[in-house]
């Protein structure tokens, strides 16, 4: 146990910690969008539960590193690029979201009014399904990175649930405030078309320094906030919402 006396071990901790909201914030966005399709009585549980199983599969995919560092391992190669199990990971996801964002922003700004309302909605087991798909895109980065910054599994796993935790608490307002504004609605979805072409990219051997990615990501927050401050005044765009309440 002497390693814990190590300030090394402390700094990696806190590293990590922050590295995991940071990454955790797409996650957020995602089960928010999600999770407002749902009957109200559903949206918290789905929130707290999405949130739970993306750490359960950061520390399962921990205790099998082995495995996730194979990954990286060329499987083919495509037009003189090594194709690993990573990039194929990658890509899916990163189509997947690409795909999602796309849908929800025409379910919530196309069709006759009362049309989208009127569709049934998804259930909570596939809601729940597609968030754990996207946990286990954004775990495998992750994983990989962490296990870059120290060689320590139990500093990893505390970090994770460290995040986790923090996200848990900040993951209502978050879900309340994104689903109270159309505009920040769309600019969510935005940030997801913009997260799922950075995996493709990621995928397809180019790298993006996700820097530049959050970013443009702060910046546009940081002006609709603005906007928001602003008061401006005017009748705000009414988007389709697809579960309609009884009575």
């Amino acid at each position: 146990m002497e390693w814990l006396t190590n300030p090394e071990v402390w700094v990696a901790l806190l590293t990590l910690t922050l590295l995991e909201v940071v990454l955790g914030v797409d996650n957020v966005i995602f089960i928010s969008i999600l999770a407002s399709k749902l009957p109200k009585e559903e949206q918290d549980r789905a929130r707290v539960l999405g949130l739970s199983l993306a750490a359960l599969t950061r520390i399962l995919f921990l205790l099998s590193i082995a495995w996730i560092m194979a990954l990286k391992k060329p499987l083919f190669t495509l037009l003189d690029l090594e194709v690993t199990g990573k990039d194929l990971v990658l890509m899916a996801g990163g189509l997947f979201l690409i795909y999602k964002a796309v849908k929800e922003i025409h379910e919530k700004l196309e069709g006759e009014p009362g049309h989208a309302g009127k569709r049934v909605a998804p259930s909570f087991a596939s809601v729940i399904a597609q968030v754990l798909l996207l946990d286990i895109v954004f775990s495998i980065d992750s994983v990989i990175t962490a296990v870059g910054l120290t060689r320590f599994v139990p500093v990893m796993v505390a970090a994770i649930l460290l995040s986790v935790g923090i996200m848990l608490l900040a993951s209502k307002g978050i879900y309340a405030f994104v689903n109270h504004h159309p505009t920040v609605k769309m600019l969510a979805l935005s940030f997801l078309l913009l997260i799922g072409f950075t995996l493709v990219a990621e995928g397809t051997g180019v790298h993006i320094p996700k820097g530049y990615i959050y970013f443009a990501m702060g910046f546009a927050v940081f002006v609709e906030w603005l906007n928001l401050r602003a008061g401006l005044r005017g009748r705000p765009v009414k988007l389709h919402e697809p579960y309609e309440e009884e009575g």
